[in-house]
């Protein structure tokens, strides 16, 4: 991020201002998200070898969380691209800062790929800045309140504009399909383009007041410093930090499960919270509990139940398996 001076044309702040109030309150910011981000993480890996139950991290209060780091991270993107590239643009470090996040967005998707190849990240956190980023040099010019309404309707557009349309795959990156894909991180343009451009509007609305408050505070002599380092560090330094937190974790997690594995749980029930776990993800219009227990129901009486379990059963191309579904979905549709 720039060094640069931000100034509102009511309120000049000077460049020694601005940089402490930059360091006070987006570096800190974003050492909180990678803290939360991590904690999300790390349950997700808990669940991934079975310390937890499946869908814990896709569900409930958990993917609350999730949402919410998401929109920090977007929020302060939105925010830093003000502080770089306004009221001066200044193209050559942008164009440095969207190759390494493009570049290691790249990184994320090929590493995916060949780890996870059923729910790889075609376009998670990373991709949403990288685009977010290049479609808010357009709002840089524009008055904050235009920014506003552009959030609000970016966040209301999958509600209202989703379509058969956009269920190709090359489109999934839009956000407005009816069928969700799969993906351990998918953060489409629509809804998620909204924190960034709020984040945008309240840089621009708010910086130069925020760094002037900050400013006439009285210096507490450095006792804030040593909680505030580390999570400053890991603000200067979040990209690389996104990077090699995960492989650390699921590692750690790994050679905890060599040492003492966790508890298999009940296949019935396992079956169970992975279905409504992928339902949720995929066909947020069908009652998922219903429908899971109802295949489940199905497949123990048509005793295939214990061949699905040791994976000796397709489900992709099974037309057992096709029926058993389609039949659960009229079934709980119907309200039998």
């Amino acid at each position: 991020m720039s060094d640069s001076n931000v100034t509102s044309p009511t309120t000049p702040i000077p460049a020694q201002s601005a940089a402490r109030g930059r360091l006070a309150f987006i570096d800190v910011a974003r050492g909180v998200a990678l803290l939360a981000m991590a904690t999300y993480h790390f349950v997700w890996d808990l669940e991934f070898f079975g310390y937890v139950a499946a869908g814990t991290a896709g569900t409930g209060g958990w993917k609350i969380f999730a949402r919410l780091i998401a929109s920090s991270f977007l929020f302060l993107a939105g925010y830093s691209l003000v502080l770089g590239q306004w009221p001066k643009l200044r193209l050559d470090a942008f164009m440095r800062r969207f190759a390494k996040i493009a570049g290691a967005a790249a990184l994320i998707t090929t590493a995916t790929y060949f780890a996870f190849p059923d729910t790889f990240i075609f376009f998670g956190i990373l991709h949403a800045i990288a685009a977010a980023s290049v479609i808010g040099l357009v709002f840089l010019r524009l008055p904050a309140v235009v920014s506003l309404v552009a959030a609000a309707a970016a966040i209301a557009a999958p509600f209202y504009l989703r379509s058969p349309a956009f269920d190709a795959p090359w489109l999934w990156w839009v956000g407005l399909s009816e069928t969700l894909p799969r993906s351990n991180d998918y953060v489409p343009l629509l809804p998620w383009l909204g924190p960034f451009l709020f984040g945008l509007a309240a840089a621009k609305l708010f910086h130069a007041r925020l760094v002037a408050v900050l400013a006439s505070r009285p210096s507490t002599g450095g006792k804030g410093k040593l909680w505030m380092s580390p999570l400053v560090f890991g603000g200067r330094h979040s990209l690389a930090i996104y990077l090699i937190h995960q492989p650390v974790l699921i590692g750690l997690v790994y050679l905890f499960s060599l040492i003492s594995p966790p508890t298999l749980p009940d296949p019935k029930q396992a079956y169970r919270s992975n279905c409504v776990a992928a339902c949720n993800q995929g066909n947020p219009a069908v009652p998922c509990e219903a429908f899971c227990g109802c295949t489940l129901d199905l497949l123990v009486q048509q005793n295939l139940f214990d061949s699905l379990n040791r994976g000796e059963i397709n489900v992709s191309t099974d037309e057992r398996i096709a029926r058993i579904a389609r039949q659960c979905t009229m079934d709980v549709q119907s309200g039998d």
